[in-house]
């Protein structure tokens, strides 16, 4: 029996958490040193399953299958396809970064019991983030819709408890309003994703009661050979299902107002797992469930599911230009890009599913980038108001420096590994939808107006007097941004090996669908 790698890769961060948590009250130190090996070694894991996938092997790969509840038919399946391992690996390289941009954010304050007492604050906060990790990993991995399912509500219990329990504490100490509000955001996070993960389970049984099986691969595979064949009306149903509780997720509009709330309040290191890592699971599972097990459904509702796209695109955008706060800026700008990752995937061409896949895995690493300095520049301040700032690149050069590249990459700058996705989601969208394509390009022009108004407003003009003394970048910051830029720039201009792995898995994915790329047209010669 081969080693469970897929298992080993979840169980690590899962385990992690538990041994954290356990750490004494006295210790904080020694739980953050635990949490940061943990998800090193969780990395570590995942360059393995990265090395032994195979780009043009089996659909999926490291696959491993035990009986769970036999009764009903669910089973412990997993196993990796390209943008499975691509996510993967995107969700095992930003922990680290998110730990350690959070080293303090969870320190006790000197309102809150004294380090001796049994109350945690610390061991609790990278506790939860190695829990949400696990679960994330493990959702990119599962091959059974009752274990997915399982684990995409299972992971917004920890994610409540960071946002509600440790967000900006340190700069609303005593303050009553900033508690209500954070406690206000947990809520609505936590209500919307419920309300879209309860419509979802009915799909699951519903589609248990059509195919006898929870199996992804069984019921693709009787799908394809026309052994299972779904009523039309019965299949759209299932479908909707489906894609509402991952349009909240994603967050895709209307359903999107959960979102500026929760990276609004929580900490620069929560609101990175939030969009960069845990709304991930939305897009990604509307490629494997949505147009793996509805392909007709998913065609029949594209000509919607586009238009929502358009508008999350340039409303997302219009909104993030007149926003007064940093980090529920960046917010309505991850809602626009989530709108360009949706309209990649149902564009129905290879290249816009590509690009919405490297889009995924692009926007983890620049919104990484771009939130984390942001969090870096607040903690300094205090404040989350653009009008609190200016003149910051005459006195934290190397701060003002990354936080501009991490804003360009945000507006898709040649060069820089965004703008590839983003080129390819054009493409692939102005292929077979040319005017959703032209309205598309709005979003790249508004999303230059709403970056640039940012750095201009907080780092260039005269030097504000609250900031005058402001520090640099420490030690543990540039290793945090630093990994990040240079994987912009590296995935910027070579591409190739991200698109490697994924490329076969669209080609299966666009068979499944059973959709080929519009030829063009080319006027014969006279």
């Amino acid at each position: 029996m081969s080693f469970p790698l897929l298992t080993a890769t979840a169980a690590l961060p899962a385990i992690g958490a538990i041994a954290t948590a356990a750490v004494p009250a006295a210790r904080r130190t020694a739980a953050k040193w635990l949490a940061l090996l943990v998800s090193l070694g969780t990395l570590a894991l995942a360059a393995i399953v990265l090395v032994r996938f195979e780009p043009g092997g089996d659909r999926y790969q490291l696959t491993e299958s035990h009986a769970w509840i036999k009764d009903f038919g669910v089973r412990y399946e997993l196993g990796v396809d390209g943008i499975g391992v691509a996510l993967l690996a995107l969700t095992a390289l930003l922990i680290p970064f998110v730990i350690m941009a959070g080293w303090h954010d969870a320190d006790p304050l000197e309102t809150e019991p004294s380090a001796g007492s049994r109350w945690r604050p610390t061991q609790g906060f990278f506790a939860l983030i190695l829990a949400v990790e696990a679960m994330v990993i493990l959702s990119f991995e599962a091959t059974d819709v009752f274990l997915f399912y399982i684990l995409f509500e299972a992971m917004l219990i920890p994610m409540y408890f960071l946002i509600g329990g440790f967000g900006d504490r340190a700069h609303a100490q005593g303050d009553e309003a900033a508690a209500t509000q954070r406690s206000y955001a947990a809520v609505k996070f936590l209500l919307y994703n419920l309300v879209g993960g309860l419509i979802m389970l009915a799909a699951v049984i519903g589609l248990y009661v059509v195919a006898g099986s929870f199996s992804l691969t069984e019921i693709a595979e009787a799908r394809t050979s026309g052994s299972l064949d779904m009523a039309t009306n019965t299949e759209r149903l299932l479908f909707l299902g489906f894609f509402f509780a991952f349009a909240v997720k994603a967050p895709l509009w209307p359903l999107h107002t959960w979102l500026p709330n929760a990276m609004g309040e929580a900490t620069a290191p929560v609101a990175v797992l939030i969009t960069a890592v845990v709304d991930k699971v939305g897009t990604f599972a509307m490629l494997r469930f949505c147009l793996q097990l509805f392909p007709e459904a998913s065609k029949w509702a594209t000509p919607v599911i586009l238009v929502l796209a358009l508008i999350s695109i340039v409303y997302g955008a219009l909104l993030a230009v007149g926003q007064r706060d940093i980090k529920r800026l960046v917010a309505y700008a991850s809602i626009s890009h989530f709108g360009f990752i949706i309209l990649g995937i149902f564009a129905m061409t290879s290249q816009g599913q590509s690009g919405a896949t490297l889009y995924m895995v692009n926007h983890g690493i620049s919104t990484a980038a771009l939130m984390l300095v942001a969090g870096f520049l607040i903690s300094r301040r205090g404040s989350r108001l653009i009008a609190d700032y200016g003149g910051v690149q005459k006195v934290a050069p190397v701060l003002a420096g990354t936080f501009l590249i991490g804003g360009l990459a945000t507006l898709s700058l040649p060069g820089l590994a965004p703008f590839v996705s983003e080129f390819l989601v054009l493409v692939g969208t102005f292929a077979r939808y040319p005017v959703a394509g032209i309205v598309a390009t709005f979003g790249i022009v508004l999303a230059a107006l709403y970056t640039l108004v940012l750095y201009q407003r907080t780092m260039t003009g005269p030097v504000r007097p609250e900031v005058a003394k402001m520090p640099d970048l420490r030690a543990r910051e540039l290793v945090v941004v630093a990994p990040l830029i240079a994987l912009l720039l590296f995935l910027g201009v070579f591409p190739k090996p991200l698109t490697d792995i994924v490329n076969p898995a669209v080609e299966q994915t666009m068979s499944d669908v059973q959709q080929k790329d519009p030829q063009p047209e080319v006027e014969a010669a006279k």
